[in-house]
């Protein structure tokens, strides 16, 4: 159909296949995909600046941080956003947000406390602004990246306030109370209780998210 071999939608595909692997783990096969759709994607947007190829250097991006290759998960996550500075005259865009959430996770597993807070609160700000109804899964996610960052400062107080936050909005937004993000917070909420000392709250918490996933598992 395409005589073209860098056709947009040749990229697309490569990409959506890329997605497939990353979902089933295969790691060197994602990033091959990945890297098949940037390299049309450059070619076919000349300037370079393009929402496609911002999400492009993302997805690559994120195969790297799943391997733990922080350095060059960082570096391409950083391309995504310069990327999308330029192409968004709005800079309360969604795609920004995900993109500071994303190089925030990164500083977060390098222990760079204060830069991945800087991130993650740049992210939630604009999070805020785009859905004015503050009970979206999106916010309820930066609440609990906040808080996983003052869990590993010890800042126990903290972490459970961002926590509890997150935990509100996944009971709001998903009326099934059995969904995997809601696990997640009890989870969460449950190590800060056992890091505190408070054994009986903790199980509690771990005992509710193992409940959850065990009804996942069931459905």
């Amino acid at each position: 159909v395409y005589g073209d071999s860098n056709h947009p939608a040749i990229a697309t595909s490569y990409n959506n296949i890329g997605l497939v692997y990353k979902a089933q783990g295969e790691c060197a096969k994602a990033l091959e995909c990945f890297n098949k759709s940037l390299a049309i994607r450059l070619t076919v947007h000349r300037d370079s600046n393009h929402p496609t190829i911002a999400t492009s250097y993302s997805n690559i991006g994120s195969v790297y941080y799943s391997q733990g290759e922080y350095v060059k998960a960082l570096e391409c996550y950083e391309t995504s956003l310069t990327v999308e500075l330029t192409v968004y005259e709005d800079r309360n865009h969604p795609d920004i947000a995900t993109s500071y959430s994303n190089i925030g996770s990164v500083y977060n597993s390098q222990g760079e406390s204060a830069k991945a807070l800087e991130c993650f609160d740049r992210c939630l700000t604009i999070q805020l602004i785009v859905y004015r109804d503050s009970n979206h899964p999106d916010i309820a996610s930066s609440y609990s990246n906040i808080g996983s960052v003052h869990y590993s400062q010890r800042e126990y107080v903290k972490a459970l306030e961002w926590y509890n936050k997150s935990l509100t909005i996944r009971l709001t937004v998903y009326r099934d109370s059995n969904h995997p993000d809601i696990a997640t917070s009890y989870s969460n909420i449950g190590t800060v209780y056992e890091s505190q000392g408070e054994y009986v709250k903790a199980m509690e918490c771990h005992n509710k998210s193992q409940a959850i996933r065990s009804a996942c598992k069931h459905k």
